[in-house]
């Protein structure tokens, strides 16, 4: 029977800096160029074939020990309804540079092009900010694909940048991010992210990064293909409305984190000692504060600290926490 259990760290490099808060609060290696944590991660980066997949503290592949007894990790309603993928990624960023201006494919998107059966939806928990920090997310006005292919060609940054609606964010603010919205992420914000379990990535601009976008920015499709996964309207005021949430970071209260708009891809929860009991099912919980324990009904009782990430199975039943509060970290429910 599989058991709740601590993750060792999984950073690793990638083209833009960071990544030492990510080593402070996880005991990992830190910078300067591993500015993301996979969690609890079953996929592998774009084009390779191990790179990404978490492992277990003994070394086992999460993926691996997964296929091998879903039921008991993810749950038969689960498997019933997606098969034995987790339907999740969840990653901590910490950039130290501005992040390029980019976006995702969606789903039909993705199966139609990459013959893949997710795109990449995502959403950002902020964790910590500098004052003033921004996320940019969504054109100001409609844009033509001749315009952002010009911008592209031109390396036209500056430009890029213009085109953006720009938000300040905070600890405890969270942003769903829809595939196909255009984005960007400002540097010093520090994001717990969710997201479908692909690594699809097209980027509108790489100067200044460790990256050559033209050859690797565009998925393989060339950007005359990728540019049709990009929407190329505003976001409306409804949307903002319900992309942008927030929650007390710190605070005793706990809750769920997105709106209903976030349900189909994943959920996320703030919990806190005290909160009801947790029901079954596959998760990762991120501690963010306090030395506690989790208790679960199936399983034996897991002492929690600050960093800790925790792999949850189904068979692990319902669960409490004590002295201690974090994210909980769920796919979609069956």
């Amino acid at each position: 029977m599989p058991k709740a259990s601590k993750l060792p760290s999984n950073q690793f490099d990638h083209f833009y800096k960071g990544g030492n808060r990510i080593g402070k609060l996880r005991n990992g290696p830190g910078g300067p160029m591993r500015p993301e944590e996979w969690i609890g991660s079953t996929t592998t980066r774009f084009g390779e074939s191990v790179n990404g997949l978490s492992k277990l503290a003994d070394g086992q592949l999460l993926r691996d020990v997964i296929s091998e007894d879903p039921i008991n990790w993810l749950g038969q309603k689960h498997i019933d309804k997606f098969g034995i993928s987790i339907e999740i990624l969840v990653k901590l960023l910490d950039p130290d540079q501005r992040l390029p201006v980019h976006y995702h494919p969606d789903q039909k998107f993705a199966k139609e092009k990459l013959h893949l059966n997710h795109g990449k939806t995502e959403a950002w928990i902020i964790l910590d900010a500098p004052v003033g920090a921004r996320v940019g997310i969504g054109f100001k006005e409609q844009m033509q694909k001749t315009d952002v292919a010009r911008l592209v060609a031109s390396h036209d940054s500056a430009g890029l940048l213009d085109s953006l609606v720009f938000k300040e964010v905070k600890a405890g603010d969270a942003v769903f991010v829809p595939a196909g919205v255009v984005h960007a992420i400002e540097s010093g914000i520090f994001v717990l992210e969710l997201q479908e379990p692909t690594d699809l990535s097209i980027l509108l601009e790489w100067d200044g990064f460790a990256v050559d976008g033209d050859k690797d920015g565009h998925l393989n499709l060339g950007f005359d293909t990728a540019l049709d996964a990009l929407r190329f309207s505003p976001l409306t005021p409804n949307e903002e409305k319900e992309i942008i949430t927030k929650f007390d970071i710190g605070g005793q209260k706990s809750g769920a984190i997105f709106n209903s708009i976030a349900n189909p891809f994943f959920r996320a929860n703030y919990l806190t000692a005290g909160h009801s009991k947790v029901e079954a099912g596959f998760g990762i919980f991120l501690s963010l504060a306090g030395d506690g324990k989790m208790k679960f009904e199936n399983d034996q009782t897991l002492d929690v600290k600050q960093g800790d990430a925790v792999i949850i199975p189904h068979s692990a039943g319902g669960f409490t926490l004590s002295d201690c509060s974090g994210i909980l970290s769920r796919p979609p429910a069956a």
